[in-house]
């Protein structure tokens, strides 16, 4: 299973709404697994069923010009991209952003 958290670090709370898709690997391109927007909580939990994942790379995107626009902010990054490697396809992969207007950081949670 593989669910994601954004809090905007600027405000000190969730983001809510931010539209976010998944892909994984697919030979030379991507192939969109899930997407769906952030709850009030700033949680997504619902980009794969539960369970296993098939082990590979993946790719997470997040639309930080849409949150952005719809708060009346300026950001510089209008999209964060951030790539991972699955090799347990059993475990829980959570992959969390810590999101500004200018700046952002991300971890393998739990």
């Amino acid at each position: 299973m593989i669910t994601t958290h954004v809090l905007d670090t600027a405000i000190g709370r969730p983001a809510r709404a931010v539209p976010v898709q998944l892909e994984i690997a697919d030979g030379a391109g991507w192939r969109l697994l899930g997407a769906g927007v952030t709850d009030d909580d700033g949680r997504l939990r619902t980009l794969t069923p539960a369970g296993p994942v098939a082990p590979g790379r993946y790719r997470i995107s997040f639309d930080t010009a849409a949150y952005f626009a719809a708060a009346g902010v300026e950001g510089f990054f209008p999209r964060v991209e951030i790539q991972f490697a699955i090799v347990d396809g059993a475990a829980h992969y959570h992959v969390p952003l810590l999101l500004s207007p200018f700046g952002y950081s991300t971890y393998r949670g739990s």
